[in-house]
């Protein structure tokens, strides 16, 4: 089910007066926000929801048997085995193809016949990488003892909360269980805020990301050769804003949609595209995500604590396994190279002026802005890899930048131009501004609410195109 359709402004509509008139009765909220949820999976293939019950035993009840453990051995061996099974299931739905493929790619290189593994058409459930995610940092963080288990009520709540179901923002156990165990007060709820971050986030995807892909976007992707250097370059510079529009608006959907049920999400864009760096870039960019990798990746790889040499290696080593989780493709894996080795080198260079005791680099506006532009232009030339199906279209999109000059550009109109202005110039907006535009609406009577609201869903309506693409972060 997608947030920008009547589908789910009727779903919506129906679990939002149900779970408001059954917060006195703890219990029968519990149950009704799991069939909720459950029913929301189920609108795009209702055999799936026995994968996403699975993963929730199986993570409850190796968290329950990682705690109840009498030794620090059997506790590392019952949280290692469990997040091996929801590891295995990522890997199946996710990853078997892709290694079959390879296998038999270099199988036949060496001279052999056949097949080394079945060639198998895995159909990808929507949202796993999402919720086996925030199943294994439960199970880990249940052995570190930061968490002790929920009870299996709470916890079929805490997994299956259908405004982070399917692309996220991954929320820790921390983060969402206290908010589960307590009772909300319709009165204390941040309509104002809310509402801002629904239609922020229905204009970003419906109006902004929408009409880039199908303007420039996507013709450009599809046959590169065809297209002149401007279009090239402006259609590498389209999917930035793109992907922005389209992962920050579901985001804000989720947040909103969550904030009128009583629950507040983790943040998880910020202006990233103002980055002075990469290491800034991924402070800013998908925060869960970076946070998830940090903590369940990074640190426990050794960090930065055994030495430079075995930091930048397990920069790499991060950022290649989270180029694979966006998608079982090499494509995917250059984007994570490429930021893994952008990070090494930017800890090295920061290594180097601490140990020549060097000043730090100066702040005045000239060089803030060179830095910012040279770390746009190293994002956007990943995202040519993450974008493009095979290194053939990448690099063919990556040659009309020198080749295709002095070409006519019919795809670079006013249109692409303004989107694409508007999709980085946003970024560069003072904080306070959507504070200010937040609170105007919250003081405002409640009619004029109601106006505000339908006149911005008239608009994104009118701007939108003819039905809705699925999300991007849909298939990861």
């Amino acid at each position: 089910m997608l947030f920008p359709t009547t589908d789910f402004a009727i779903f919506f509509v129906i679990v939002f007066l149900a779970s408001w008139l059954l917060q006195p009765t703890p219990v029968r909220w519990k149950f009704f926000m799991i069939a909720a949820s459950y029913v929301f999976y189920a609108w795009w293939d209702w055999h799936f929801i026995f994968l996403l019950a699975g993963c929730t035993a199986v993570s409850q009840l190796g968290a329950q048997l990682t705690y109840r453990a009498r030794s620090e051995a059997a506790m590392r061996w019952a949280m290692g085995f469990t997040v091996a099974v929801l590891l295995g299931i990522l890997f199946w739905f996710k990853y078997y193809l892709f290694l079959a493929l390879n296998l038999d790619n270099g199988y036949h290189i060496v001279g052999g016949h056949g097949l080394v593994l079945p060639l198998l058409q895995v159909t990808l459930p929507v949202g796993i990488s999402f919720f086996t995610f925030m199943a294994i940092s439960y199970v880990v963080d249940v052995y570190r003892g930061t968490v002790v288990p929920a009870s299996w009520l709470d916890y079929g709540v805490y997994l299956s909360f259908f405004p982070h179901l399917v692309a996220g923002p991954i929320v820790r156990e921390a983060e969402l269980m206290p908010q589960i165990r307590t009772r909300r007060d319709p009165r204390k709820v941040d309509f104002g805020r809310a509402a801002w971050l629904v239609l922020s986030g229905l204009f970003l995807k419906v109006v902004i990301s929408s009409y880039l892909a199908t303007q420039i976007v996507d013709p450009v992707f599809a046959n590169p050769g065809q297209h002149s250097a401007l279009e090239a370059l402006f259609a590498i510079y389209g999917y930035a804003v793109q992907i922005f529009s389209d992962f920050a608006g579901y985001t804000n959907i989720a947040i909103g949609v969550a904030l009128l049920l009583g629950f507040e999400f983790p943040q998880n864009f910020d202006s990233p595209y103002t980055s002075q760096s990469v290491q800034e870039f991924w402070r800013r960019w998908h925060m869960t995500l970076s946070r998830w990798l940090r903590d369940y990746v990074y640190i426990p790889l050794g960090g930065n604590r055994k030495g430079s040499r075995r930091t930048y290696i397990n920069l790499m080593a991060t950022m290649l396994l989270g180029g694979l989780w966006h998608g079982a493709s090499w494509t995917f894996v250059m984007w994570g190279g490429l930021h893994g080795g952008a990070l090494a080198w930017e800890h090295h260079r920061a290594e180097r002026r601490k140990r020549l005791a060097l000043p730090d680099p100066p702040h005045d506006f000239a060089h803030v802005a060179l830095r910012r532009f040279v770390t746009f232009n190293f994002v956007c030339l990943g995202w040519v890899f993450f974008r493009a199906g095979s290194f053939a279209t990448a690099l063919s999109l990556l040659l009309r930048l020198i080749v295709g000059w002095f070409q006519s550009s019919p795809l670079v109109t006013w249109g692409v131009l303004v989107a694409i202005a508007f999709g980085i110039g946003v970024q560069y907006l003072p904080d306070d501004v959507g504070f200010r535009v937040q609170s105007m609406f919250s003081r405002m009577p409640a009619w004029v609410q109601g106006v505000a609201i339908g006149a911005g869903l008239f608009v994104i309506s009118t701007l939108g195109p003819q039905g809705v693409a699925p999300f991007i972060y849909f298939r990861f």
